[in-house]
Parts: structure tokens; C-alpha cells; sequence
């Protein structure tokens, strides 16, 4: 009886163990490579040289992996929906970009015009 306990309470730490190793390794999974104070910083370098046509095939590239870590923050303010539509708008319109589609300029400069995003969830500063 007694081998038998023993065997139940290791079989349930070795069931308890391997749920947190696979939840972890999912949260590590589905953190974003950027934050949204990261993306902002960087875009402000990249966005000006792809609206006026002078981005590398590099730049556009690393504008478009800033802009699909977006879809998966939270907004710091505004509502969910709104952001999910936003920057999935914006992630296609950045991939437009990469791919040289006709016309994605100047649907990527109005994507990704800044007031758009920043009305619904950019706090006021005090």
C-alpha cells in the first residue's frame, strides 16, 4: 500500500512539473520580440525612408518584423479590438511594402500614420 502512495505522489509531481515546463516554454513562445516603447523608437528611423522611397530592401524588412510584434501587445489604453484592427492593418500594409506591391506606399504612410494609433491607446502625458 504504502509503494503504492508513494508511486501516486511522484507520478503527480512528475504531472505537476511537466505542466509548468509546457506552460513556461508556451508564454516564452508567445512573448513579443518588441515592445511598443522598442517599435516606436525604431520605426521613427525607418518609417521617413520608406514613404519617401529610399528604403533598403533591409530596412523594410525590419520595419515590417517591428510591426508584427504589435498585434500581440496589449494597448496601454483603448479598447483591444481597436488595436488588433490597427496593427494588423499596418502589418499588411508593411508587408505590401516589402513585397513592392503598386501602391503600397502610400497605403503603408497612411497605416502607419501616427495619430491614427496614438488617439485610441496612447496616454496622455502629464
Amino acid at each position: 500500500m504504502r509503494k503504492f502512495l508513494t508511486l501516486g505522489v511522484a507520478t503527480a509531481l512528475l504531472a505537476a512539473l511537466a505542466v509548468t515546463g509546457i506552460s513556461r516554454a508556451a508564454d516564452e513562445k508567445e512573448k513579443p520580440k518588441y515592445t511598443i516603447k522598442q517599435v516606436m523608437k525604431e520605426q521613427g528611423k525607418l518609417r521617413p525612408k520608406i514613404i519617401k522611397g529610399e528604403a533598403t530592401k533591409e530596412d523594410k524588412e525590419k520595419m515590417l518584423t517591428l510591426y508584427e510584434a504589435l498585434p500581440g501587445l496589449k494597448p496601454p489604453m483603448g479598447s483591444e479590438e481597436s488595436w488588433k484592427k490597427l496593427t494588423e492593418t499596418l502589418v499588411a500594409a508593411t508587408k505590401d511594402v516589402v513585397e513592392d506591391k503598386e501602391g503600397a506606399i502610400k497605403a503603408f504612410d497612411k497605416a502607419s500614420n501616427c495619430m491614427a494609433c496614438h488617439s485610441a491607446h496612447k496616454p496622455k502625458s502629464t
